[in-house]
């Protein structure tokens, strides 16, 4: 099972890529985790993205393309892989058509912007312990106050309004433009499946809805 998950920062994706890879035993492939262990290794990829790096340019598609391949070529991608946010613009996306990376399903999780603004901007972190609270979701029991220390809690900054609405423009500018690619590449491929699920339903009704859907 080859996939990739499209949906808005706050959607879910994270939590159903891990229920994804345990289920269909694939590895989650994040491209800056392949960064780092590309130049860690020192592979030729890995000495072209520091080189990038290192002059303070973007790393280029052609790059990130010649890692994912590398990638999917080790062993444990024999069952498949779930490219974790990748391809993020149009052009990322021709160059994966381009150079033959197989897709078998593009999930696409729904949430409205005003969902996603409730759930991000309504978090509240204990940043000593880690421990995460929701002001609707997960409320702490007395409010404002961590419920094993009583400390304080506080709003990060990334979860701040006025940068989630920041984050949302970016992924609807840059990164939504891919659903129709998709769902017109899945209308004229046999092989590719697009699925569009309601990410505002309960995470296992989620869940059940993917598998469901990917038969």
């Amino acid at each position: 099972m080859r996939i990739i998950l499209l949906g808005a920062p706050g959607a879910g994706k994270g939590t159903q890529a891990g229920f994804l890879t345990k289920k269909y035993n694939i590895p989650q492939i994040s491209t800056g985790d392949m960064l780092r262990a590309a130049i860690k290794a020192g592979t030729e990829m890995g000495k072209m993205a520091k080189s990038a790096m290192d002059a303070g340019q973007l790393v280029t598609d052609e790059i990130i393309i010649g890692l994912v391949k590398d990638r999917i070529a080790e062993d444990d991608c024999k069952n498949g892989y779930l490219l974790d946010g990748f391809p993020r613009t149009l052009p990322q996306a021709d160059a994966v058509t381009n150079a033959g990376i197989a897709i078998d399903a593009v999930i696409e999780i729904d949430v409205p912007d005003s969902e996603i603004v409730k759930r991000m901007s309504g978090r509240r972190a204990h940043l000593a312990s880690g421990r995460t609270y929701h002001l609707i979701y997960n409320p702490p029991k007395i409010e404002g106050k961590d419920d094993i220390t009583g400390e304080e809690l506080v709003q990060r900054d990334d979860d701040k309004e006025s940068v989630v609405l920041d984050r949302l423009k970016v992924y609807h500018e840059l990164t939504s433009p891919l659903i129709g690619y998709y769902k017109k590449q899945a209308s004229k491929m046999d092989g590719l499946t697009y699925i569009t699920v309601d990410g505002t339903a309960d995470i296992a009704d989620v869940e059940a809805n993917i598998v469901s859907k990917l038969g």
